[in-house]
């Protein structure tokens, strides 16, 4: 059965949310036209076009809300039919992914963006009237371009407006063939969630991100309001803490990014200077850079000029990274990009039409403006303020230079030019090299800055102020460059500003807690931010490889592990199953493949479970015991997670303690293996490790055509490149798997397998049974090796043995330490709390003004 209503119903929904919000925009045009010089909006014409507007716009939060409800109906009960449902989700995956398979795609992600722009509509509507009517006449405009996006209607059968996530799977592919047979074709399964997005961050990183997304529409709707009502200094008291809050919620939404990426990504860090991580960063640096604008706006006019510029940056960088991201320019530049939709057109719409709006109105507005009567002092807040973000400014503007070298070659091709840019085949290198510097003096300049701001230098003779933090600073990191082994010297000079800044502002920090902990938001912001360095420069720059191939042994020939002179050969080490190996203090043994099951905690061998393909479900083998408790009985069917075969490994280090980790990989048919690390995380490192090869799963399971030995006892054979010695052939009467009656019989065979290191001791049997005759064989996963005995000459004496080879189980591996990556999460953590310190107090300040009617 097809659902069709759900589908017919939010598609209704969008149509209605995109309707009203253009409603609500022209209505709230209309008052905002009408009221410049700000008269009482309770009554008159003005009060009904307010009245109208509000509802509309409530009407959209309402019709938003149920795109959402709508489409998630449909993910969540398996509604395959649904081209979106299909695509993204499949019935293995557990509620918290399915969740996560709703923002998968474009249109869930432009779905999630415009729900969070109206729920923060709805609560700018009931918490500033002053300002209401200009600034929700931006927001309408936005969320009816957003709504837009997935409308999913066709003009003059040509020209296609959004992409609608409720279409059906006939109608997205048309010309599948069995559509042409059975027009109501449901799948039983959708293709499933990436396997790399199943992961719990993937659940919170994404809404949050967004929601920093939607929350840089405040400040720069309060900026275009305060240029469109020609009031051009208030709008920053009620967008300052909105400011704020954005730039708390997109960093914590981009560090969350940054965490999924080590914890799933196997590029061995949280930060790859990857075009759509740098899209997504560079509105962030303009964000912070705007917010220290508008601490001075109100008493520089250069300040208040900067603030408008960067908070209109801001938002067209967010709509420019929109852009970049799901236009399909970047093609293979990025692996996070969208593919394109054809919406790329209607993106490049948005975009311009903001800029032109946006610029034309600053252009306008621009010799209103005031003007300073004298130029800043170099010993006053304003002028550290600016230099900061400048600086910041400069650095945004070099990271999106060069990521944007796609777009240059796109906007070139339109014109017919062939464009020989490229990005730099460094990328990491490229941006460090520039990022290091510009971040080295954004630290020294927080630390001068907050003497400045809290009034400790206010001319020349005052600037010896900083000569007790600067001496203390001096003084510790020679004492970390010396026992770090520092040589670079761009390292030297960041972990210099970087302990400058903790210690100027942590003696500011610690002056002001003691007068009021409340107005202490920007010294705790910038101890983070420095922390934050400090962290970067040693878990980046001193990451040590500790899997080192110290065998001589060329591990593979793959262009992989041969590019960069043989690196990848020389810092991966081959882990053969159940076989130790020595690597950098640490006696390693691989222990097989592992699964995890829905219902059962932590991993099973591989081996416990018949898994069923393409089902997400297994047969368990033998009973499946854990901690004294039964989960499943042999021969029972079990839930397994999808796409999850991990790699025990244990660690032994040289006191005796053992620890275990399970790096996983799984082999993509798009992308092929994917390697996702375990981590080991102590106090002042992680040991990171993943699988960089394992065997080719197809071979997997697969026996060469067997051999056949006829041997004598004590008799020595070559099975394998292995020496075997048949020892003894005894009567038994118990054989794994068979019960044996009182006249059945039975001998197993004891067969001494020696490696280069050890011995084996394999024991197939012959049974007796029933007057049938049973052969047993016995397996050696370690040696890749299958024993039966076949026959017995009784007049020679002479036992005949089949035996079959097969690839050895392996892994091969790369670990590394990171050093002090714990001071990176533990500064983002004070960050934050800077932030949001700073965030609940300029709002408090606001609600105070407003309620005395001045803001």
């Amino acid at each position: 059965m097809i659902h069709t209503f759900v589908g017919n119903l939010g598609h209704f929904f969008v149509i209605l949310s995109f309707v009203t919000a253009l409603v609500a925009t022209v209505a709230y045009l209309n008052v905002s036209l009408a009221a410049t010089d700000h008269p009482s909006l309770d009554q008159g014409p003005l009060a009904q076009w307010r009245r109208l507007a509000r509802g509309s716009f409530y009407l959209h939060a309402v019709a938003v809300t149920g795109v959402v409800a709508s489409l998630f109906y449909i993910v969540y009960n398996h509604y395959f039919e649904y081209h979106y449902a299909w695509s993204h989700s499949s019935r293995a995956l557990p509620t918290h992914f399915m969740i996560s398979s709703f923002w998968e795609g474009q249109e869930g992600s432009f779905l999630l963006w415009l729900f969070w722009d109206a729920l923060l509509a709805i609560v700018l509507i009931n918490t500033n009237r002053k300002w209401e009517a200009p600034v929700m006449t931006v927001f309408g405009l936005v969320q009816a371009f957003l709504a837009s996006m997935i409308l999913g209607v066709v003009f003059f059968e040509k020209y296609k407006l959004g992409s609608s996530p409720f279409l059906l799977l006939r109608e997205a592919l048309p010309d599948t063939p069995i559509f042409a047979t059975d027009p109501n074709f449901i799948p039983k399964d959708g293709n499933g969630l990436n396997p790399l997005l199943q992961n719990y961050w993937m659940v919170i990183h994404p809404p949050t991100l967004f929601l920093g997304y939607a929350t840089t529409l405040v400040p720069f709707a309060y900026a275009m309001a305060g240029l469109w009502r020609k009031d051009p200094i208030d709008w920053m008291r009620p967008a300052l803490p909105w400011a704020l809050f954005s730039a708390v919620v997109l960093g914590v939404g981009i560090l969350m990014g940054g965490y999924w990426a080590y914890e799933t990504l196997n590029f061995g860090g949280y930060w790859n200077w990857d075009p759509v991580e740098n899209s997504v960063f560079v509105p962030w640096l303009t964000l912070v850079a705007a917010i220290h604008m508008m601490l001075i706006g109100r008493k520089n006019s250069t300040g208040l000029k900067a603030a408008l510029i960067l908070n209109i940056t801001t938002f067209l960088l967010i709509l420019y990274s929109t852009f970049v991201t799901r236009s399909g320019i970047l093609g293979n530049a990025s692996v996070h990009s969208f593919t394109d939709l054809g919406l790329s057109g209607q993106l490049l719409l948005y975009l311009l039409a903001f800029l032109f709006m946006s610029v034309g109105l600053l252009v306008v507005r621009w010799k209103t403006l005031p003007k300073d009567e004298q130029e800043a002092s170099t010993y006053s807040r304003e002028f550290w303020m600016f230099l900061g973000a400048v600086v910041l400014t400069l650095a945004g503007f070099q990271v999106i230079a060069t990521t944007s070298i796609p777009v240059y070659n796109a906007v070139l091709e339109q014109f017919g030019i062939v464009s020989n840019l490229a990005l730099p085949a460094d990328q990491v290198g490229h941006y460090n090299k520039f990022q290091i510097w510009f971040f080295a003096a954004v630290a020294v300049l927080t630390g001068i800055g907050q003497y400045v701001w809290w009034r400790k230098i206010k001319d020349q003779a005052t600037f010896s102020s900083l000569m007790t933090p600067l001496l203390i600073t001096l003084g510790f990191s020679a004492a970390l460059i010396i026992s770090g082994k520092l040589t670079n010297p761009s390292y030297m000079v960041l972990l210099t500003a970087a302990v400058f800044a903790i210690v100027a502002n942590g003696s500011i920090l610690w002056g002001v807690v003691r007068g009021n902990y409340k107005l202490s938001g920007g010294a705790v912001s910038h101890i983070g931010v420095a922390m934050m360095l400090i962290g970067v420069l040693f878990s980046s720059g001193f990451s040590r490889v500790v899997s080192i191939n110290g065998t001589g042994l060329l591990i593979s020939r793959s262009e992989d592990f041969t590019k960069n002179d043989n690196k990848e050969n020389k810092e991966n080490v081959i882990l053969w199953y159940n076989q130790p190996q020595q690597m950098s203090g640490y006696l390693l043994t691989y222990k097989g493949q592992r699964i995890e099951a829905r219902e059962v905690p932590g991993y099973l061998p591989k081996d416990w479970v018949e898994v069923i393909e393409g089902d997400f479900h297994g047969v368990a083998l033998r009973d499946i015991e854990k901690d004294g408790k039964v989960y499943y009985k042999k021969g029972d069917t079990l839930a397994l997670y999808p796409e999850n075969t991990y790699f025990e490994v244990e660690y032994r280090q040289p006191d005796g303690k053992i620890f275990t980790l399970y790096p996983r990989s799984q082999v993509n048919q798009k992308m092929g293996l994917l390697s996702s690390p375990d981590i080991k995380r102590d106090v002042n490192r992680d040991l990171y490790t993943y699988v960089s090869s394992i065997p080719d799963p197809e071979s997997e399971g697969s026996w060469s055509q067997p051999e056949t030995h006829s041997v004598m006892m004590k008799d020595t054979f070559f099975v394998n490149d292995y020496v075997a010695i048949l020892d003894n052939v005894v009567r038994t009467t118990q054989v794994d798997g068979t019960d044996l009656g009182p006249t059945d019989a039975a001998i197993k065979a004891n067969i001494r397998v020696l490696d280069k290191d050890r011995e084996y001791t394999l024991s197939p049997a012959f049974v007796i049974k029933d007057r049938m005759v049973g052969r047993i064989p016995e397996t050696s996963q370690e040696l890749g090796l299958r024993i039966q005995l076949n026959e017995i000459d009784p007049r020679t004496g002479q036992f005949t043995f089949q035996t079959n080879t097969t690839q050895r189980d392996y892994i091969v591996m790369k670990a590394m330490e990171k050093p002090l990556i714990n001071l990176l999460w533990l500064g983002t953590l004070v960050l934050v709390v800077g932030f949001s310190m700073s965030t609940v107090r300029r709002y408090r300040e606001f609600t105070q003004l407003r309620n005395q009617g001045k803001a």
